[in-house]
């Protein structure tokens, strides 16, 4: 399933690039109004009622906000970067959920942790490549604030779901959210689009649902620490497209990157694995 996720988000992101010159507010608002739909024919058919639980208005207003602010620089990011880049720059957020989730959930980071965190931003900065002389400096750096965004969204989805948040409703929230904040900006600034570039946004909505829903059902087959690493297959398929589609080749210093986000991704997955194993041991 998270394979699946992965496959969907891939093609999410080509059917945003796709979509051509459109600002990626517009964007955004498209591929979350889908989902707030499918999201909210779940929460209907489940017969859960469309209200938070008490004092978790303000941590949803945050994982919202995160999210938001995630899903406008990736966005950005795929139309301006190599896709494989965007994608990987956008997988910076599991590392990132390690910090947020010390500093909001007080939670202890280990010294493997710290380590993994550390190699993960290195390997990031092949991506961006922070030269005056850089044309996609803007876009990588963009790209890099999505990847923190969505790990702190992912931190408070956590958090909420301590506090007794279904999914379903924080899915349907964050998208409804969203729509609503980028809907006067929208309005503002829209730009007409042709038959293909309105099939493509709903394509992408299409995809990005789909992913989303299959990541859920992932999560509840299995724990985050035994299925997370196959989340980067989403680099495989993203560099895949990004060829068939629009003739990108990631650059050597983008691909060392990959190799050094990828590894620390690997590693933490045998590390979390190993010490679960040993807490089990001791018991």
């Amino acid at each position: 399933m998270i394979t699946i996720s992965a496959f969907c988000f891939a093609w999410m992101n080509a059917f945003v690039r796709l979509s051509g010159d459109l600002p990626s507010i517009q964007k955004s608002f498209f591929r979350n109004f889908i989902a707030a739909i499918f999201a909210f024919i779940i929460l209907k058919r489940n017969h859960t009622p469309l209200r938070w639980e008490k004092g978790n208005l303000k941590f949803l207003v945050l994982r919202a906000t995160a999210g938001t602010i995630g899903i406008l620089c990736n966005f950005y990011a795929v139309d301006h970067l190599v896709l494989s880049d965007a994608s990987m720059l956008n997988k910076m957020s599991p590392f990132f959920a390690i910090l947020f989730s010390y500093f909001f959930l007080r939670e202890k980071c280990t010294p493997a942790q710290i380590f993994a965190v550390a190699c993960a931003f290195a390997g990031s900065l092949f991506i961006i490549k922070p030269t005056f002389t850089n044309m996609e400096l803007m876009p990588s750096v963009i790209g890099f604030i999505g990847g923190l965004g969505a790990g702190a969204a992912y931190t408070v989805v956590r958090y909420l779901g301590q506090r007794g948040e279904k999914g379903p409703f924080i899915v349907f929230f964050f998208s409804a959210f969203s729509c609503l904040v980028t809907l006067p900006a929208l309005l503002l600034d829209f730009h007409p689009m042709t038959a293909a570039q309105t099939a493509f946004l709903l394509l992408a909505g299409l995809a990005a649902a789909g992913g989303q829903f299959a990541i859920t059902a992932a999560y509840c087959y299995a724990p985050s620490r035994e299925i997370s690493v196959y989340d980067y297959s989403q680099i495989i398929f993203s560099a895949l497209l990004g060829f068939v589609l629009f003739g990108q080749l990631p650059d050597r210093y983008s691909v060392f990157g990959y190799v050094i986000i990828c590894a620390m991704a690997i590693f933490m997955f045998f590390y979390n694995n190993r010490k679960v194993d040993q807490i089990k041991g001791a018991a």
